[in-house]
């Protein structure tokens, strides 16, 4: 039996390389009469650069700003998402009935989407390759592409920079 993605998972960063796992996520889906959830991860902040902005701002004033506007930039990140995948699907109106939700986190991208694609129980990951022929970046330290390679039970689909 052939095996069937009707929940598919994209790993979205608004690059161009984005753009372009949109549509092949989009058009997997179209194929399997599936659906695609779009996920953005932010990158928490280095320690170093939080204990920095501590000092300068104070520990108690620097939570408060965290808790008040962590919401708010997950919120204008999901809108921008949604955003994006409406403006990359302009000229193809049904494929937006595709995509079932926009979700935003905060954590490291790889392990998050990871995390996601489990609890949604996804049955593919696509993601857009970034490497465009660094081979000392590529070589030391690692891409996403490699991180969920390596560590995703279920197929991955990489995009690559064309």
């Amino acid at each position: 039996m052939l095996p069937k993605y009707k929940n598919i998972l994209l790993a979205v960063d608004l690059s161009e390389n984005s753009a372009r796992a949109l549509r092949h996520a989009v058009a997997i889906a179209q194929l399997h009469q599936g659906h695609v959830h779009l996920i953005h991860v932010l990158p928490e902040v280095e320690p170093a650069v939080l204990n920095y902005v501590a000092t300068v701002m104070g520990e108690e004033r620097l939570a408060e700003y965290e808790l008040q506007h962590k919401d708010d930039v997950r919120d204008q990140m999901r809108v921008s998402v949604h955003e994006f995948a409406k403006q990359e699907l302009l000229n193809i109106p049904e494929a937006m009935e595709m995509i079932k939700d926009v979700e935003v986190h905060h954590g490291i991208p790889s392990f998050v989407t990871l995390e996601v694609a489990d609890s949604i129980a996804a049955d593919l990951i696509v993601i857009g390759n970034h490497s465009k022929g660094n081979k000392v970046r590529h070589a030391f330290l690692g891409t996403m592409a490699k991180r969920l390679l390596r560590k995703s039970k279920i197929p991955v689909l990489v995009v690559p920079l064309k």
